[in-house]
Formats: C-alpha cells, structure tokens, sequence
C-alpha cells in the first residue's frame, strides 16, 4: 500500500472526525517546503498541514515523560490523534511520578537515550533548560497565537516551550451563604473597600468566637495573594536588575497591615480558624477564599455537594491598575536536543501539530482549569461560560508574569505571614527578615526578572 495515500486517508479520517490539527479544522492541500516540513505560515499564524510524511514514512518510536497522565495531561489525548494521523509513528508514554521526576528527567536527558518528549513545569526551567531544543517555529507566527510566547523568548529570539494555558487568582464564594446573608450578584465587589462590608455579612460568630469566617487566606494563600497586591500597586517583585527579591518595601507593609486589619479590625477571619483555607471552604465553613484555578479540581474531587461562583480578585482603586495580579503558565512540551536527529525531527512535528491544534488547547483548558494563552480561543463562548475563565478574560491582558521565580520569593513570605499572625512579631522586622532569606537563597541564582517583558513595564511605580 503506498504510504503516502494512507497518511493522507488517515488525515481526511481524523479531520471528519472533528479534530482541529489541521489549524481550525481546515486543512492545505499544498506541497511546497514549508508544508512539507508540518509547519505553515500564513498572515503570522501557525497551521499545520497534515499532508505530509514524518520521517519519510518509515516507523519510529518516540518517548514522552510526564508526572501526569490521559485526564490530567492534555499532551496524551493529542499522542492518540497524531499516532492515528501517522501510523509509522508511536510515542511512548512514561508516567514517573513528580516527586521523582526532577531527579530523573535530567539524569534520562543527559544521555542519547533520554525521552524525545518531556513534560514541563516552568519552575524547573533551570534544572531542564541546558537540555531542551529550540522549537522549529517561527518566533513572529508564535506571538500572533500566544498571547504569552514572547516572554518565554531568550536573547536569540528563540523558545524551548510557552504557555499553552495560564492562570492567576480570583475570589470563590459559597453561593448558598451568600443567598442566607441577603446578597445578589449585583453585591459583587470590584474594589477592596467594597469588599470588606461583603466580608463582614458573610461572618457569623457564636459569644465572640468565629464560626463561619467571612474571608480566609490561613494557610499557604498568603504567598500568593501578596504578590497580586504589590503589583496592583505597581510594585515589582524583584529589583530594577531582576537579579534580587524585593519584598522589604512600603507597599508590602502596607499590603500585610490590609490583611491583618481583615482579621483584627474587621473581623472576617481568624488566625485560629483552622491552618487551611482550601478545607475550611470545602467543608462550608468558610464563605469567600482567594485561589488559582486548582481549586476547580479540588471542589469536583473532594467538595462537589458545595454550590460555589468566582468573581475577580477585587483591586484597591476603581480605576485600572498596573497589573491586577501575577499569571503562571501550563507549559507545552519540551524536545530532547540530545535525541538522535530523526527523533527530534518527529518530535519538532509533534510540537507543531500540538501548537496548531485547538483540540489541544482546549483539553489543557478542561483538564487544567486555565485560561486559553491563544488568542483565537480567549473569545470562545463555550470556554467563557465557565465561570472561572469569564473573571479572567477581561483582565489577560493586565496579568504579569515575573518569570520561573525561586521558591524562596512564595516560602520566606509564608514565613513572614505566619511571624506576624501567629507569632506576634513586628510587621517591619517579619518584612525584613524575609528579605534577608530571599537574598540568601538567590544569592547563588541564575534567576533574572522578566517582569521588564510586561506590556505595561513602565507603569510601574
């Protein structure tokens, strides 16, 4: 059976079937060179031309490793529908498991027989970077689809993997205690000051104790949402040279005295209320949290009887501000530079199918609870009907992301929570002793900002 037409009639098979591979469901009939190669240019857009042979149609064998697996890795559903498109190709998956990912994902990539295929969380970029491919796709094509791909690019105007979805932190609320204290959709807050009072109406306490918080960040909440706070007041997180954490600063302290006043003089919450927002929300005992979009997955998994909404985090000003909070991205794969030529060659193909592929970025939306970081999807009515993706769409464009920040930025300022609410100590000395274990911790670090990459940089205090 000649190769080439049963490509072509496996293609024509898996577009009817719905898939979208061939770049929104379309697909070129053309054989010049950059069809030939999988990748397709047009008006800065990339598209994937399925008529073509993948490694001269001879079989191959790939490997992808992931800690994920089909239903949490939206890469295993696309493996299936490339594998179908070309036969001659198989791709292995390796499920090893997070916590022993790290150590040996970069042992594997080392040597000629690591995978040609790896899954990414930008938060190893160090650890894996020396290892990853540039991909084989124009750079311009990349930024028209992404909304995100250019701050991924190094000083050669090259990426080794982007954001396929992204997500940043909004307000849950229990719809059933919001109905009980007397409130409708139009009570909603846009604003902090608007918040409070909401906060308050949601608070019950029985002979001065709490017994259902209005508000609660207890737990790890608080290194996340003080970075939302500085930036909404257009402080960075890092330094002008990107090299140093800037935590000790006026809007911190200002930031952690807006956090303790929730609790100390308003009311809405308590230090002692348990150490773990996410499970005083689940068990309805708490009636707003701020959270990313994990929380989708934890409420379905462990709380699914509890009636939730989300709304955008509320910001201190009406009008808009530098940024409305941090973004951190789903990153797509990653190729193997040490992989024998035909492996990377396939691997560099599966990568492009994948980035033209609409079925793959709505999958990582379904199974990751992110927002689409392309374009053509950020408008999708089906996506925007979830609540979630609706109070992110309008802001995407004002989220910042600072680059694979070191841990310590999130864990020292844990720390520096816990100092001054459950410890007693000063606001100033906390701020300050944080940012002595940030200093110690990047003193060593590669790590440099990319907060300057942002769109709106220069409007930053």
């Amino acid at each position: 059976m000649n190769v080439r037409k049963s490509i072509v009639a496996a293609v024509a098979a898996v577009c009817i079937a719905g898939l979208t591979a061939c770049g929104g469901g379309t697909a070129s009939g053309t054989t010049d060179t950059k069809a030939d190669k999988g990748l397709k240019v047009m008006g800065d857009a990339i598209t994937y031309n399925p008529n073509h042979l993948v490694n001269g149609g001879k079989p191959i064998q790939l490997e992808y490793w992931s800690w994920g697996s089909k239903g949490t890795d939206p890469v295993f559903k696309m493996i299936d529908s490339y594998t179908k498109t070309y036969p001659n190709v198989t791709i292995k998956t390796v499920n090893v498991s997070w916590d022993d990912y790290w150590t040996k994902l970069p042992l594997a990539l080392k040597g000629k027989n690591g995978p040609a295929l790896f899954n990414i969380h930008n938060s190893y970029d160090a650890l894996i970077r020396p290892y990853a491919a540039d991909y084989d796709i124009d750079t311009k094509a990349l930024e028209s689809d992404y909304s995100t791909a250019a701050v991924h690019e190094d000083n050669n105007g090259k990426v080794k993997y982007i954001d396929s979805v992204i997500n940043t932190g909004n307000i849950y609320y229990n719809k059933t205690m919001w109905k009980e204290a007397g409130l409708t959709d139009a009570d909603i807050p846009t604003t902090w000051d608007e918040f409070i009072p909401i906060a308050q109406k949601l608070t019950k306490t029985d002979g001065g104790k709490i017994t259902q918080a209005g508000f609660n960040f207890n737990g790890d909440a608080y290194s996340a949402i003080y970075q939302g706070l500085n930036y909404q007041k257009g402080e960075l997180l890092f330094t002008k040279d990107g090299k140093k954490a800037n935590y000790d600063n006026n809007v911190t302290k200002e930031n952690m005295q807006f956090l303790k006043n929730l609790y100390d003089k308003y009311k809405v919450g308590s230090v002692d209320f348990g150490n773990d927002y996410t499970q005083s929300f689940g068990n309805g005992q708490t009636a707003m949290i701020y959270a990313w979009g994990h929380m989708e997955g934890t409420m379905k998994e462990k709380y699914p009887d509890i009636d939730y909404g989300v709304f955008a985090t509320p910001t201190f000003t009406k009008g808009t501000p530098f940024a409305y909070d941090r973004y951190n991205g789903e990153s797509t794969p990653g190729v193997n530079k040490n992989q024998s030529k035909e492996q990377q060659a396939v691997a560099q193909d599966f990568i492009k199918y994948l980035l033209a592929n609409d079925d793959y970025i709505r999958e990582a939306v379904a199974e990751l609870n992110s927002f689409p970081a392309k374009v053509t999807l950020q408008d999708d009515k089906e996506i925007l009907a979830e609540p979630v993706m609706a109070a992110i769409q309008p802001r995407v464009k004002r989220l910042i992301w600072p680059g694979p920040a070191p841990s310590t930025v999130e864990s020292s300022g844990t720390i520096a929570f816990q100092n001054v609410f459950q410890n007693g100590m000063s606001i100033d000395k906390a701020l300050k002793e944080a940012q002595n274990q940030m200093d110690a911790d990047m003193k060593n670090s590669d790590f440099v900002s990319l907060e300057n990459k942002y769109a709106f940089f220069d409007e930053h205090k």
